[in-house]
């Protein structure tokens, strides 16, 4: 999980059973809207550019990451910027570009791929360390919100 250079990299993956990648595509490259699908992440809002287009910021806040040497009350957030997004691919990499969570060097990338069941949603990253957590708890963390993440689109497919 840990290449040269000391950069972290992890992967995570999981299935959405009963919706198809071309289902399950536009509510990723909704950008400024994925609180909408991530439980766990409560404001999602763009501050720059046009959802779903390179170089567009959304601001994020409310989630499970504790600011880097704060207190309990401290509003964990962070900025994110799309860098580019190929809709034929199903496919968009985003950094963060400001933030109090001490991800420095964050690059994330999100595949989201046909499979026999509905589709596969990948989310890779690489990352510089993050004081006080270890690479194997980062990927437990992104693991988990992504299966939550997965189960919400399921229940929002199979209901209609």
């Amino acid at each position: 999980m840990e290449s040269e250079g000391g950069k972290w990299e992890g992967k995570v993956s999981a299935k959405v059973r009963g919706a198809t990648a071309d289902q399950v595509w536009p509510l990723i490259q909704d950008f400024f809207n994925l609180n909408k699908w991530y439980p766990t992440l409560k404001i999602c809002n763009g501050i720059e550019g046009v959802s779903g287009q390179p170089g567009c910021v959304r601001y994020c806040s409310g989630f499970s990451i504790p600011a880097v040497g704060s207190d309990k009350d401290t509003i964990n957030w962070c900025h994110e910027k799309l860098v580019s997004i190929d809709p034929v691919q199903r496919s968009l990499t985003y950094v963060i570009s400001d933030g109090n969570i001490g991800f420095n060097s964050y690059v994330a990338t999100w595949n989201i791929l046909p499979d026999d069941e509905g589709c596969l949603i990948d989310w890779s990253f690489s990352v510089d360390p993050v004081q006080g957590w270890r690479v194997e708890d980062l990927v437990t963390k992104f693991d988990t919100g992504l299966h939550n993440m997965t189960s919400k689109i399921e229940e929002a497919f199979n209901t209609k």
